[in-house]
């Protein structure tokens, strides 16, 4: 599968492109935008762009009016086909973010239920009550996501509604010829859906990439036989900052060895999460942190862990954003990239990524572990990569068998003798091979 061997870069286009909060019906043709950014992708080095959501809604994308229609706010189909043939000639692969668990309260077939009332045909496309009300007093009470009222839940128990959303699967396959989907809420949705889902995306395109947004628990069930190729890997996304604010990797390491590692037990061994440090949804890692001195901890932690890299857009060069101040300002415009010493960091490890195998497919393995220092190992094909952390202000020497004879410093592409001991600089990371 392409997408276990590639790096993604996740861009929100209504806020990157600077679309206004509200949809005002105004065309603007801005997410033409992002093919100024591809030389910036491609500089970077990553391999697939992941578009959330970007076609008709009310406001931020999610509450969607019309799913086969770009978002006037950011041009038309015409325009996102031009920006997708122009990232596939550049060598990217195409995501966008799937909305079907629920709709806006402007989707064609809503309106018509307000209209119509129980004579509407698409009363099944929800779960109705017409002896409520709702919280806009339409009358009538409807299931609404996690009780967000402009969020209309679908049911997806419905053949109709399930041969909509998999036609404009096929539209959106043939009409823009995107490579994957992130599926929103996967956690909710039905599995008899997704298994739908999956036979229409083999059928219609080799190797189509589906992965689910899912928070904690168990991932298994929705990375089961004919179900999707991979998850969000929050469980890790929380280990990865609080073990490093409460200088504390045994936090991590346990999440890490637990999920990936070689006992029977380990819940993921050989699979392939999408893995991330911040993403639209939670602040951004630069904030999340308490100090900017372990931003390349957390990047390094990134990489070099079992699972695929999403790079949030913005934050390797250290954008900065807040949940606690709405989700916009997790969500900024981007005139132009910026770089830096944090975005070359970013860089190299794409980098090494792209070219060491044991990144993408190695198994995994503790090696050295105390509160403030960290090594695991990630070995595939009889080579090994050690990942070598050190969260505090002084230099540390790491010592163990594993340190003996010439090794390669990954990040200084240069060999090296060890006598069975390294020592890492003051909040120092590093890749050996």
């Amino acid at each position: 599968m392409w997408a276990f061997e590639k790096t993604f870069y996740q861009i929100y286009p209504l806020g990157f492109c600077g679309a206004p909060q509200r949809n005002d019906g105004k065309l603007g043709h801005r997410i033409l935008r992002v093919i100024d950014f591809i030389p910036h992708l491609k500089k970077l080095g990553v391999g697939a762009v992941l578009f959330n959501p970007l076609f008709e809604s009310e406001a931020h994308g999610y509450d969607q009016r019309d799913p086969r229609t770009v978002d006037a706010r950011l041009g038309t189909n015409e325009d996102f086909k031009k920006v997708v043939d122009k990232l596939h000639k550049a060598g990217l692969r195409v995501v966008l973010d799937a909305v079907f668990n629920h709709v806006g309260r402007g989707f064609f077939a809503f309106r018509d239920v307000q209209e119509k009332r129980q004579s509407s045909r698409y009363c099944g496309w929800f779960n109705l009550n017409f002896g409520g009300n709702s919280p806009f007093n339409d009358g009538f009470w409807y299931e609404g996501w996690e009780e967000a009222y402009d969020l209309v839940k679908l049911n997806l128990k419905n053949p109709e509604v399930r041969e909509y959303l998999l036609d404009t699967v096929r539209f959106w396959i043939r009409e823009f010829d995107v490579d994957g989907l992130r599926l929103d809420v996967a956690y909710l949705l039905d599995h008899g859906f997704i298994r739908e889902l999956r036979q229409v995306t083999n059928a219609e395109k080799p190797e189509f990439f589906l992965f689910g947004e899912a928070l904690f628990g168990d991932y298994n069930p929705l990375m089961a036989e004919g179900m999707l190729d991979s998850v969000t890997n929050y469980e890790c996304y929380k280990g990865i900052h609080s073990s490093i604010n409460s200088m504390n990797f045994f936090e991590i390491s346990y999440s890490y060895n637990r999920q990936f590692g070689s006992e029977p037990w380990c819940l993921y061994r050989g699979r392939h999460l999408l893995s991330f440090i911040d993403n639209h949804d939670v602040s951004r890692i630069a904030d999340r942190l308490s100090g900017p001195e372990n931003l390349r901890s957390a990047w390094g932690m990134l990489f070099a862990m079992p699972g695929i890299p999403c790079i949030y857009y913005g934050s390797e060069w250290g954008i900065r954003g807040r949940k606690e101040d709405g989700d916009w300002a997790l969500r900024p415009t981007v005139e132009k990239a910026e770089w830096n010493h944090l975005t070359e960091f970013v860089k190299r490890l794409v980098e090494i990524r792209n070219t060491e195998k044991a990144l993408s497919y190695g198994g995994y393995k503790n090696v050295q572990i105390t509160n403030h220092q960290m090594v695991f190992a990630r070995e595939c094909d009889g080579e090994t990569i050690y990942a070598l952390f050190n969260l505090e202000g002084n230099p540390w020497t790491f010592r163990g068998d594993y340190l003996w004879g010439m090794k390669r410093e990954l990040f200084r592409d240069e060999r090296i003798w060890l006598d069975g001991s390294y020592t890492l600089p003051e909040y120092g990371v590093a890749y050996l091979k």
